[in-house]
């Protein structure tokens, strides 16, 4: 707890000297020709390596659908792995243009490092993953137990809440990456470990026995992920806050990769202002067919969704609070107009 709260007092002193520094992050981006996107080191359904070195994953398709609004090219990214220490240093140093890396919105983050986020990519809450022969079905019988964590998260602070409230102890081995946590666990260094769901998810496909571990039901905090940048740079906020929804808007129109050009001559002029608008697409500076770029080459939303964490992807996680908000979940595009 007290390492957290240095590192927080840390990176908030380095936000302090850089406010100010990196305010015109569209025109480095686009004269660099590439865009500089942080992501995890390596968590699958949102950003890990296949086995030909390419990243994967909701996050990285994120970073793809920024580039190709702006470059209008979703290859043009160098993906930054950072651990959850790095990650903030890193933004606020200018390292990174952007990061995309399962990063949980909280007020301290948002008012004391000189960061904003620009919206929700996916809508988490944290769990347990334990192994079958534990013989538990709840995360209430782990009092005593080891639980193997990752340093540096907001895990860290709602595992010491639950324990604490619960009246239970437990002991903590701190790990720097999710890999270092889910090698832990598979040495039997803890009984449990603890991060998001669609991370235990994730991780559990890594074991040699993913059928030797189940994810516990509670669930026991919000964990909203979302891409952040710097404060002070209004205008690269707006681009990347508006990427997610140009996805989302796009899934409510029922506009695809598939048929997006078709879609593109259509007379709707909602898809008109999403497609095809030079006045939408001033108003990010960007050109007429950002909005496009992002579905032609990434897709919207959902398809974004079901092929890195969704059923069609490994991880097989169901939509849930990540549907539209017209199929009761709590993903939402504001109106292009």
């Amino acid at each position: 707890m007290k390492k957290l709260a240095t590192l927080i007092g840390g990176v908030a002193a380095v936000a302090t000297l850089s406010m100010g520094a990196q305010a015109q992050t569209l025109e480095q981006v686009k004269n660099r020709g590439s865009l500089n996107c942080g992501v995890s080191t390596g968590l699958p359904g949102f950003s890990s390596t296949d086995s030909a070195g390419n990243w994967q994953g909701l996050d990285a398709d994120g970073c793809r659908a920024i580039a190709a609004a702006v470059l209008g090219n979703a290859n043009s990214v160098s993906f930054v792995p950072l651990t959850a220490v790095e990650r903030f240093t890193a933004l606020q140093s200018g390292e990174i243009d952007v990061l995309v890396r399962n990063t949980t919105w909280t007020l301290t983050r948002d008012a004391s490092l000189g960061l904003n986020f620009t919206g929700v990519n996916y809508y988490d809450g944290q769990g347990f993953l334990v192994s079958t022969d534990l013989g538990v079905s709840s995360a209430l019988e782990l009092d005593g137990a080891a639980v193997c964590i990752q340093s540096g998260t907001t895990t860290e602070l709602n595992l010491a809440d639950y324990f604490r409230f619960n009246g239970m102890s437990y002991e903590p081995v701190l790990y720097d990456t999710s890999e270092q946590t889910i090698s832990g666990f598979e040495a039997g260094r803890c009984d449990v470990l603890t991060t998001d769901q669609s991370g235990l998810y994730g991780l559990r496909l890594q074991l040699s026995n993913p059928a030797g571990a189940m994810v516990l039901p509670e669930v026991i905090s919000k964990e909203p992920l979302g891409p952040v940048v710097r404060q002070g740079d209004d205008n690269w906020f707006n681009v990347v806050k508006w990427v997610h929804y140009a996805q989302l808007n796009a899934e409510e129109m029922g506009i695809t990769m598939a048929n997006v050009d078709e879609m593109r001559t259509s007379n709707n002029p909602e898809v008109v202002r999403l497609l095809n608008s030079n006045e939408m697409g001033a108003h990010l500076n960007l050109d007429a067919n950002w909005a496009y770029n992002i579905v032609k080459q990434v897709g919207n939303y959902g398809e974004m969704f079901e092929r890195t964490v969704g059923m069609g992807s490994p991880l097989q996680i169901d939509r849930g609070i990540n549907a539209l908000w017209v199929d009761g979940g709590l993903q939402y595009g504001m109106p292009v107009r």
